[in-house]
């Protein structure tokens, strides 16, 4: 339990693994879960409260593992799933909680549920999926368009239908619509929960259910965000973020409250208004623990308003849900380059890690980020990723964060793999390497036990209020209390060094990028200050 009797998971750190690039126990040049088992000491010894597992499933890995065959199946590529089990065991006896994925909105073109409901149109699975007739001109029914590119239809001669597919047109939608589609993915988490696990990340579970109807959805207004895609010219109100998901999720959450121990849920939210979805599918005692937003996963920079206008939307009032924040992930840039622009990325990833210990939420953190991993530079040879390939160049895609984890910088391969990995590992990375890092006090490995055990020993960052400072730019600044217990939170976001204005009566805590004395806030400083008395 977390301080004051709050469940677990209130105010917790989550470690992303991505368990292709965390560990390669085979020589396949692949990670797998005996690799992840084997260094699981790494992760407990960060102090974190738990792992979440992107898919292991069995998969065609043609969205490398989000195009799901086989629910309750691990992949072979993995490993077994006495091979999971066995990880299971040994994170449960280092204290660590095991969060998984579950991809519920769509599955492979090669799961079982597919083949079938391809087949004909009057079959047991018929129904399952998004099926639709051509326009009289054989256009697809209406004008949705999928996130990789071209319209979210494709044509299947079987059922001489369009099938809906939201991303890759080998992930067809489920249609959950069906009471049968809701109730088989509720039997998969029960499945999960019974093995053991102790709750699920809800991949963009904001496209489970479309408009029944098949509204085409209007165009954005001209110069409206990036376009790079022909998805990124509509408003996407029919084809996701229908007020019907909120019933499944709590037949989830229902679920998960059956098991002891505070099994965790915490909802993917993607899109445009996920702010509002998250506070939905969070709101109240039946639904889930916690929502994931992307507010700061894609924000191109850092400045005191993006923080300040996200925190206050969660001012904690009654029925509130609890949210949760990450600055990198598997799909996102890394932060340490992202924020850092031309400048110095190891300062901006001591400066993030420190930001985003010190929110009011829970806190995602991603494998590598504890090392300060920039963004890899993957050549286009080397590419994986099917939205990288498709909008090269102008959508750089997913790769350069997916790439091996660095564990030993004189070993082969940075000790991830005895062979050629999947994907490059960066010279940037292995400098980096976990070894390097416990070698050096000052790294930032160690700033980050140090700065995880901060918010664990303090009330006031894990679950406590959150009150923002009236700071000129670029300062940002918040405050954050629990009963007597009040902290200040202070960050110089610019490029030069600014006076300190924290007042008389506070003792610096925790700090970084500093100088001895803390008269001044250097370039990308930030600290953390207990009030006196």
């Amino acid at each position: 339990m977390a301080t004051g009797g709050e469940p677990w998971w209130k105010g917790a750190v989550i470690y992303q693994i991505y368990p292709r690039s965390f560990a390669d126990s085979n020589g396949d040049g692949v990670g797998d879960l005996k690799g992840i088992t084997a260094r699981l000491d790494h992760v407990a010894s960060l102090g974190v409260d738990g792992i979440w597992l992107s898919p292991f499933f069995q998969s065609p890995m043609r969205d490398f593992g989000y195009d799901v065959a086989d629910h309750c199946a691990v992949d072979p590529l993995f490993g077994t799933i006495g091979d999971f089990d066995a990880l299971l065991t040994r994170a449960h006896a280092l204290g660590l909680k095991v969060i998984i994925d579950q991809v519920y909105s769509h599955t492979a073109d090669t799961h079982r549920w597919f083949t079938a409901s391809r087949a004909d149109r009057s079959n047991e699975f018929a129904d399952w999926y998004v099926w639709a007739d051509a326009k009289p001109d054989g256009t697809p029914p209406n004008n949705w368009q999928s996130v990789f590119g071209g319209p979210a239809w494709t044509w299947d001669a079987r059922r001489r239908q369009y099938y809906l597919h939201n991303f890759l047109s080998s992930q067809p939608d489920l249609n959950f619509h069906n009471p049968a589609v809701q109730a088989a993915q509720v039997d998969v988490a029960r499945f999960w929960l019974d093995r053991g696990v102790d709750g699920f990340r809800l991949d963009a579970i904001n496209f489970a259910l479309h408009d029944a109807a098949l509204t085409d959805n209007p165009a954005l207004p001209p110069g409206v965000g990036p376009r790079t895609r022909p998805f990124d010219f509509q408003r996407h109100i029919h084809n996701l973020s229908q007020p019907g998901v909120v019933d499944f999720l709590e037949s989830i959450a229902a679920l998960a409250r059956t098991y002891p121990g505070d099994r965790f849920t915490v909802a993917e939210v993607v899109g445009p208004r996920a702010e509002p979805e998250m506070q939905r599918y969070t709101e109240g005692e039946h639904r889930l623990s916690t929502a994931y937003g992307f507010n700061f996963l894609y924000a191109g920079r850092l400045d005191a308003a993006l923080v300040t206008r996200t925190l206050d939307r969660w001012p904690g009032a009654p029925g509130e849900g609890w949210p949760s924040w990450a600055f990198s992930n598997h799909d996102a840039p890394r932060v340490a380059s992202r924020w850092a622009a031309d400048g110095d990325s190891d300062r901006m990833a001591r400066l993030a890690m420190l930001l985003l210990l010190t929110l009011r939420g829970n806190v995602f953190l991603y494998q590598g980020e504890e090392l300060g991993l920039p963004q890899g530079d993957v050549p286009f040879d080397r590419l994986r990723d099917p939205e990288a390939i498709a909008n090269w160049p102008l959508t750089l895609g997913r790769d350069g964060a997916r790439t091996p984890m660095p564990w030993a910088a004189a070993s082969a391969f940075a000790g991830f793999s005895a062979v050629e990995p999947w994907l490059p590992i960066p010279d940037s990375h292995t400098v980096r390497a976990v070894d390097v890092a416990e070698a050096d006090p000052d790294s930032i490995l160690h700033l980050s036990r140090r700065l995880i055990a901060l918010r664990h020993t303090r009330p006031a960052l894990r679950s406590g209020r959150f009150a923002g400072l009236d700071l000129p730019a670029p300062l940002l600044g918040f405050d954050r209390g629990a009963g007597p217990e009040r902290l200040r939170c202070l960050f110089n976001l610019g490029d030069t060094a600014i006076a300190n204005p924290l007042p008389d009566g506070w003792r610096v805590v925790a700090a970084v990028n500093g100088d001895a004395g803390w008269a001044t806030l250097s370039p990308l400083a930030g600290l953390v200050a207990a009030a006196q008395g």
